[in-house]
């Protein structure tokens, strides 16, 4: 069985056929590791991919996340069933919650406790969250027991490095795993990004990726080209020197992506 690689291929915003392309050219060119979730409507295309590819089930690491209007008692564990069915598999590698749950009317315990059912009942071979403040980590942590939480799934980039979150998670024994690790194409425009690109004959993206490596971030970002996901995947060639790391690291900024209306206080 793989623990998670340290790249996968992101799903967000993929739908139907092309959806089903792209997962199809990621697996192609070398990844392992494919991220969807209920909420992205492509769980049935991601698992046509999964299908067709002839690779065997043991050799792919697969994610899913529960969106929260499934989280309650009665809808939870049905709603893994159905995710199960559209991937056309009997278990998933990892399945988080997608986000904490916003309202007051349904506690942690209550589906954490689901979530927890779900691996032992075998349905999940992980367990984790995703957009977890450092508070709600300490709080899911006293419901699940420490070692539980295989990661937290967080919005970071070279603009906005949740370092905090990041922290909090080393400290704990909980990986990290970085959405929208392209910050939604501005890597491929900023100019440090881009000179470091051009002393190691790489792209911007390979650059950020084998960053994220040498900071212990497991990334999952999106493409429906080839080349860019065969890129994407060659990025371990890259070496990058501490002087390349600390500019990088200068980047951050807070620049905040993803911030819903339901999303929790950030850190």
């Amino acid at each position: 069985m793989k623990d998670m690689p340290q790249l996968g291929m992101g799903t967000f915003r993929l739908e139907g056929d092309e959806a089903t392309s792209a997962v199809t050219s990621a697996l192609k060119v070398g990844f392992r590791h494919v991220d969807t979730a209920q909420f992205y409507d492509n769980e049935e295309n991601v698992g046509d991919a999964i299908k067709t590819s002839g690779l065997a089930r043991s050799e792919l690491f697969v994610t899913t996340k529960v969106w929260h209007e499934n989280l309650g008692k009665n809808a939870f564990i049905p709603s893994v069933h159905e995710s199960l069915a559209k991937l056309k598999l009997e278990y998933v590698d990892l399945l988080l919650i997608h986000w904490p749950y916003p309202g007051d009317d349904l506690t942690m315990e209550d589906y954490l406790g689901s979530l927890k059912e779900v691996k032992q009942l075998g349905l999940a071979r992980h367990i984790g969250v995703s957009n977890f403040t450092i508070g709600q980590l300490e709080q899911a942590e006293r419901i699940l027991g420490e070692g539980e939480i295989y990661t937290n799934q967080i919005e970071l980039h070279p603009f906005m490095q949740n370092r905090q979150v990041v922290e909090a998670c080393r400290e704990k024994g909980i990986g990290v795993t970085a959405y929208m690790p392209f910050a939604v194409g501005k890597v491929m425009k900023d100019e440090t990004l881009k000179a470091i690109a051009l002393d190691h004959d790489a792209s911007p993206a390979q650059i950020v990726l084998a960053w994220m490596e040498k900071r212990k971030i497991s990334a999952i970002p999106s493409s429906t080209s080839e080349s860019h996901l065969a890129q994407n995947v060659d990025y371990s060639r890259v070496v990058l020197t501490a002087d390349d790391l600390k500019r990088i690291d200068d980047l951050d900024n807070g620049d905040r992506i993803v911030n819903p209306d339901f999303a929790p206080n950030w850190d």
